[in-house]
């Protein structure tokens, strides 16, 4: 029986081992590199937390100057522009004369009103004087009646008849003169309106006749056109259409900044007076009117003022940096980061506070998002947070 030398088998046996050696020696430096490899591919993500805070910001919006009061002045009957006293941009005060009108049957009228009241107050003396007499006859017979025989009793009566009838025509021509004097002053009155005169202190800036022309409320050259346009100047109405989303939080009194293209470098301000507490439906706009001091003129009706409207909320609301939102043609998010994963939430955003704005969704104060908002960080990536410089050293409040 040939034998088989051992030699070769413990060859075998030590290469065997040599190779399991060698494999439970290069488990550890596989497994470090394949740990170095795996952090490699997780992106670090620069984070920023979300605040809350209430809103205070200032928007620009546009709005109309408008006169305090207006007044276009129309002649109250047909008449003729005999003289007028002021012109465009004239300075008017309260009750001053600004154009004298022309009617020659008004004066005709009135001078036959005063004809009918000459003729009624002499009626009435006339009356007066017949009743005096009338008395004294009727007083002279009532005494003599008391000798029996003196004085027939039918005369005594025919004279209280006449005393009582001529009291009864003297009632009426004093009716008559009454209505006399009322026929004067009514016409007299109408012939005030042929005086113009101004309806508050304000400033003429319009003037549409000149003298000689006839003018009237229904008929002749002037019909339909102002005489003379008034503005109340010294104190305006600055009406600023409001969008609704910026009508809350608005209060009467409050004061708003404004500025003109005349006066660039200038700032002007009013108070709120009137809410229209109404939204017109077609422009969803709120009309609010503010009271604007203008004493020394500067600024003028129909300029157009770009106001900084306050925009307030009454409860705090959440705010991340203007970056962190992200934009596509399906959402609007932010990228939050929650247990190393990114996630994606929607939100509505709303106004700029500088280099942060407003997001409604989803968030809560705290929560952590990507600094700068991408669709390239998809949802469910893991990532490695790096919080901001500002996050580390406390957000602020």
């Amino acid at each position: 029986m040939t034998r088989i030398p051992a030699m070769p088998t413990l060859v075998l046996a030590g290469s065997i081992g040599f190779c399991i050696s060698c494999g439970s020696n290069s488990n550890p430096a596989t497994s470090a590199a394949g740990a170095k490899t795996a952090a490699a591919s997780t992106p670090t993500v620069e984070t920023t937390k979300v605040v809350s805070r209430k809103l205070s910001v200032a928007v620009r919006l546009p709005g109309e100057l408008q006169p305090y009061e207006v007044v276009a002045v129309f002649p109250k009957l047909t008449s003729f522009v005999d003289w007028i006293g002021v012109d465009r941009g004239s300075v008017v005060k309260t009750g001053q004369l600004m154009v004298r009108l022309v009617a020659p049957e008004i004066a005709a009228q009135r001078g036959e009103a005063q004809s009918k009241l000459q003729a009624a107050v002499a009626q009435r003396a006339e009356s007066e004087s017949k009743l005096a007499s009338e008395q004294s006859t009727y007083e002279r017979l009532k005494t003599a009646s008391g000798t029996p025989g003196v004085v027939a009793g039918n005369d005594l009566e025919v004279a209280q008849r006449s005393v009582e009838g001529n009291r009864a025509r003297m009632d009426a021509a004093a009716e008559s003169e009454k209505a006399a004097k009322a026929a004067l002053q009514s016409i007299t009155e109408i012939q005030g309106y042929l005086q113009v005169r101004a309806p508050f202190d304000g400033v003429v800036t319009e003037r549409n006749v000149h003298p000689g022309a006839l003018v009237g409320p229904e008929s002749g050259s002037g019909a339909g056109v102002p005489l003379l346009r008034v503005e109340q100047t010294a104190r305006l109405r600055a009406v600023v259409p409001v969008p609704e989303k910026y009508v809350a939080g608005m209060a009467e009194g409050a004061k708003v900044e404004f500025s003109v293209p005349a006066f660039p470098n200038q700032t002007f301000s009013g108070k709120v007076a009137r809410i229209a507490h109404s939204v017109d439906v077609k422009t969803r706009t709120m009309p609010v009117e503010l009271d604007v001091a203008n004493p020394n003129g500067r600024l003028a009706s129909g300029m157009f003022p770009e106001v900084l409207w306050p925009v307030r909320r009454s409860e705090a609301t959440l705010f991340v940096p203007a970056s962190a939102v992200a934009r596509t043609t399906e959402a609007t998010f932010v990228v939050r980061i929650h247990e190393g994963a990114a996630e994606w939430v929607n939100v509505q955003t709303g106004e700029v506070d500088g280099k942060l704005i407003e997001v409604f969704g989803d968030l809560h104060p705290g929560d952590e998002v990507a600094s700068r908002g991408t669709d390239e960080l998809r949802p469910g990536t893991r990532v490695s947070a790096k919080p901001t410089a500002a996050d580390s050293q406390g957000s602020p409040k």
